[in-house]
């Protein structure tokens, strides 16, 4: 019972594989333009499907899928069909009887094609079947010809005309045979997967002069006007006794050439197409064509068409010659050379004809432009100036091609002119430039205090940068002690350059920077002026005082009555000097502020200017000196030893 239970889903599963969807029509099929065609037709489907209101079907041109929308050419639930088909169609089968043959009318040549069936049963149970069958429609009958014909042998000549029409019978003629020794004429119809073809054979001797004549195949489907006729050449072997073949020629490199060979002889011919030793194709027949597609380089030479019946042999040859533009340049691959070394780069192409090469360096001419294939140019004693990328141009008359490479040089590290140390706004700042190959490491070296900065010595504000085949090294003294132990403002930096190839030590120079020599500048200026300024109102107050007294002869002192109270305005216009002094500092070092660059709190190696050091400068007071005039009557004394001139100090 278990057993039965295993079985049962698989006699289910048999029985639907042997009624699943299926139709069988010719897979071809062929008929005479506006004859007509009859497409047998069967079909199957499930038996578990049950047709829905009748079986239907519908006949499809070129698609077997609905939705790609092909031309309908039958449909049994409206006849509504494509235009090329409207009045061509009907089906001859019984759908119901699972029978879908299909007959169309008044065949052309455009309804040449696949025709698929889709059976509707209703609902759901819709099926195109992927099985199909072509249609070929025939505007001349076939002839069936022997690939070799020779003289004095039996000779069958086969014409074939479809009959799949029942309305219409094919009839076969034979034409131009009057000439023909003997000739016969047999009949034969052949069937095959439900078409028919009508089959005429025509048997003679063919004689050597009948090489090159025409002979006929004519259809004629009677109580019609409809006549379809085949002609065709005889071509009987004999010796060769001619052989023409393309004359030489020049052709561009991609283009297609057919090169042609004609043979008279009789038997026909061997036709072969020889390159040099090299047998590129082989026909028998009178001509032969040799297509060469794509043409390139390699392909030009020699051609030669040979002609061999067995009875004899003859040859023609013939040059064929291909242009091209230059290939693309086979150079050296980038190098890597030193400074004063010698280099020759190599440039090969090939092109037809012979293209010009020419060298380029980063898009500027150098060396010669040379016509030939192979150029070579020379760098001798070589500089960093030689770095670059070097292109080698061909050209001719057909195009251009390049190719490049880079050359790279390496060199002992040049210093340069940027290098030097500059007071800013934190102290001194030192700044060390070069330019090698690889690239160079910079170090610093303080010989008052014996120090050595580099990278593992983050002292000083050690900084580096690298950009190309420049370096930069950059270090800040900030206190005096870090400058030397001299006191003074000289700055002693050494900076040492080095790479593989060399190493090179300088003496950093001091420069004062310019926008801190400006503050100095407008300082001094400001203060020169606020003194000469104090200097024009203490004379101008001299003066109105002696109006105010009519005494010129009597001192300035005379007349104030708290001579305490005079000292303590000078005093005073002491102290304004030295505010003003101080302000005019702080102005200059406002504006300088102004043209700096932000660089934060600390400042980021920025070159600065600063008044902050204006204290360390010479210039630490300020004098009012009145020139000695001539002796007043009554004029008070002016010290106790006997001085022409107050001083007034701003320390």
């Amino acid at each position: 019972m278990k057993c039965l239970k295993l079985l049962l889903p698989l006699l289910l599963l048999v029985r639907d594989i042997s009624t699943q969807w299926t139709v069988w029509m010719p897979r071809d099929i062929s008929a005479m333009t506006n004859s007509c065609v009859v497409i047998p037709c069967t079909f199957t489907y499930p038996s578990a499907v049950r047709p829905y209101r009748g079986t239907h079907g519908i006949w499809y041109f070129g698609q077997p899928y609905p939705q790609l929308f092909p031309p309908v050419v039958y449909k049994s639930r409206t006849e509504i069909v494509h235009e090329s088909y409207k009045g061509r169609t009907k089906l001859l089968g019984d759908l119901s009887q699972k029978n879908c043959t299909l007959q169309i009318n008044n065949v052309g040549t455009e309804l040449s094609g696949r025709y698929y069936f889709r059976a509707d049963l209703g609902g759901a149970n819709i099926y195109t079947y992927p099985d199909f069958t072509e249609l070929k429609v025939l505007d001349q009958p076939n002839i069936d010809v022997p690939a070799e014909i020779v003289s004095d042998e039996s000779l069958d000549l086969t014409c074939y005309a479809p009959d799949n029409c029942p309305d219409m019978i094919p009839e076969i003629h034979w034409m131009y045979t009057d000439y023909l020794p003997e000739p016969l004429f047999t009949s034969d119809y052949v069937e095959d997967s439900n078409t028919a073809v009508l089959a005429s054979t025509l048997t003679f001797t063919p004689r050597p002069i009948h090489n090159g004549q025409l002979l006929g195949c004519r259809v004629h489907y009677p109580n019609t006007s409809f006549v379809y006729e085949r002609l065709i050449s005889l071509d009987i072997k004999y010796p060769p006794r001619t052989v023409w073949v393309n004359v030489s020629q020049e052709v561009m490199e991609g283009s297609l050439v057919i090169l042609h060979c004609d043979v008279d002889s009789n038997p026909v011919p061997r036709i072969s197409w020889l390159f040099g030793d090299e047998e590129l194709m082989s026909d028998t027949a009178s001509n032969a064509s040799l297509y060469l597609e794509s043409l390139t380089p390699e392909q030009e030479g020699v051609y030669t068409c040979v002609g061999d019946n067995g009875y004899g042999i003859m040859n023609t040859s013939m040059y064929l010659a291909v242009k091209y533009p230059p290939r693309e340049p086979w150079v050296n691959g980038s190098l890597t050379v030193q400074e004063g070394s010698s280099l020759a780069l190599h440039c090969t192409t090939q092109g037809n004809p012979a293209p010009t090469l020419t060298w380029l360096k980063d898009g500027e001419l150098v060396g010669t432009i040379t016509a030939d294939e192979v150029s070579i140019l020379e760098l001798l004693e070589i500089t960093p100036q030689v770095d670059g990328t070097y292109r080698c141009l061909a050209e001719n008359e057909h195009g251009r091609s390049s190719s490049s490479l880079n050359i790279t040089v390496e060199f002992a590290p040049i210093l340069l002119e940027d290098s030097k140390c500059t007071i800013v706004r934190e102290g001194v700042q030192c700044v060390c430039m070069a330019s090698g190959n690889p690239e160079p490491s910079i170090e610093f070296y303080l010989p008052d205090l014996n120090i050595t900065i580099n990278e593992t010595n983050g002292r000083f504000n050690y900084y580096t940068h690298s950009d190309g085949y420049t370096s930069t090294g950059m270090i800040k003294l900030r206190e005096k002690g870090e400058r030397g132990n001299n006191g003074g403002t000289a700055v002693h930096v050494h900076c040492s350059i080095s790479n593989i190839y060399g190493t090179e030590t300088i003496r950093l120079e001091l420069q004062q920077e310019k926008k801190y020599m400006m503050a100095v500048i407008v300082g001094t200026i400001g203060g020169v002026a606020v003194i000469a300024f104090i200097i024009a109102a203490v004379r101008y107050v001299g003066q109105n005082n002696k109006k105010e007294n009519g005494n010129p002869g009597q001192d300035v002192g005379s007349r104030v009555e708290n001579p305490s109270m005079f000292y303590s305005a000078v005093k005073k216009d002491k102290q304004s000097l030295r505010k003003k002094v101080l302000k005019t500092e702080l102005l200059g070092s406002k504006f300088n502020s102004i043209l700096e660059e932000s660089t934060g709190e600390d400042g980021d190696y920025q070159s600065v200017g600063s008044m902050a050091g204006l204290e360390r400068q010479e210039l630490n007071y300020a004098a009012l000196e009145f020139v000695r005039g001539r002796p007043r009557e009554g004029g008070l004394g002016r010290g106790d030893d006997g001085s022409d001139y107050t001083e007034i100090k701003a320390k």
